[in-house]
């Protein structure tokens, strides 16, 4: 039987794309959270409740990227002269909070405060720059003879700045809610707090950024049944896909019900939820388009030798990166507060 390799590619790739949003989320979600907390004490704690994973995170951000360079050439080469300047500043972002995390269990007051910014402002920037990528990968980008035709900052418009908010408001929710399972007495109620200012705030920017969706990009509202034009709706398409944003109020749902009954886990679940129905929605709007509606996985797809190939390593690599990522997750469980923590 031969194998679809390139279906099997574009699995692999968005599975790792949609790992890396959730678990380096919730720690970049903690980062944005830094400036709001009371005291010190707290911002060790709440650094102390990822330190054993976030690098680990990580992992999934470099199998997507290299996975996309290596298995689709072509859209690696379309997609990053269009975003070149937010994937810098990406990039920025992740090796300034990559630094300040080490050095400021290691600085002294006025380096602890420095460090403690930097660590801050690098995970706003991260967060900021990976939404200005999505909002400019949403609105399309310009292609002729496979080749990007566009300017350098067509990826910055109202558009990409509301999605950018959006994501903002979507990893501070994933912080909240993760430190709620994370942590004890004042800090779990912040947190609580934070999380349900967050769920409001993502539950306004997400009906924003579907509604502005339909109006940046007709062929996008043609996909769900609604045509933006002719102001007409086709509702045996349009039905089945509601399922998809029915499940992202079910997350919502399920992060304020739960929030208020003082459940730990359920909240974080609930975040988790959102961002898979946010998934399921793009998915549904681009597929099987790797550019949005100019290049699709098939016509960018490494020829089958070298997919071949990449996937016997793959194969031998992934299960034992997803079997060290449980370990550490489990090695790990539980509370946190001021007298335990990695960093002791």
């Amino acid at each position: 039987m031969m194998l679809d390799l390139p279906l099997i590619w574009a699995g692999l790739i968005a599975t790792a794309v949609l790992l890396y949003v959730t678990l380096d989320g919730f720690d970049l979600g903690i980062g944005i959270l830094f400036p709001f907390a009371r005291s010190k004490e707290d911002r060790d704690v709440m650094m102390n409740t990822v330190a054993p994973v976030w690098d680990g995170n990580e992992t999934w951000l470099v199998l997507g990227g290299g996975g996309l360079l290596a298995a689709f050439p072509v859209a690696y080469s379309v997609l990053m002269p269009a975003f070149y300047l937010p994937v810098l500043l990406m990039l920025a972002g992740l090796i300034l909070r990559g630094v300040a995390f080490e050095f400021r269990f290691r600085a002294r007051n006025r380096g602890r405060k420095f460090w403690t910014q930097m660590f801050a402002g690098g995970s706003i920037l991260t967060a900021v720059a990976q939404g200005l990528i999505l909002g400019g990968f949403i609105q399309g980008v310009t292609v002729e003879n496979d080749r990007f035709a566009g300017g350098p900052f067509d990826w910055l418009t109202p558009y990409t700045l509301l999605v950018s908010a959006g994501i903002v408001a979507g990893y501070a929710l994933l912080g909240g809610t993760w430190l709620m399972m994370k942590t004890r007495d004042n800090l779990h109620g912040d947190a609580r707090r934070w999380s349900l200012i967050s769920a409001a705030a993502v539950a306004f920017l997400l009906a924003a950024v579907s509604v502005a969706t339909l109006l940046v990009h007709h062929r996008i509202g043609m996909r769900w049944g609604i045509d933006t034009a002719e102001v007409q709706i086709a509702w045996d398409m349009l039905l089945p896909r509601l399922a998809i944003p029915a499940l992202g109020l079910a997350g919502l749902a399920a992060i304020f019900v739960m929030a208020r009954k003082g459940s730990h886990l359920w909240p974080f679940i609930g975040a988790l939820v959102v961002f898979l129905s946010g998934y399921f929605g793009l998915a549904v709007s681009f597929m099987p388009y790797v550019v949005p509606y100019a290049l699709d996985f098939r016509q960018a797809a490494a020829p089958d030798n070298a997919l071949g190939l990449m996937l016997v390593g793959t194969v031998a690599i992934l299960p034992a990166i997803l079997g060290y990522t449980a370990w550490v997750y489990w090695v790990f469980r539980g509370k946190v507060d001021t007298e335990s923590g990695y960093h002791h």
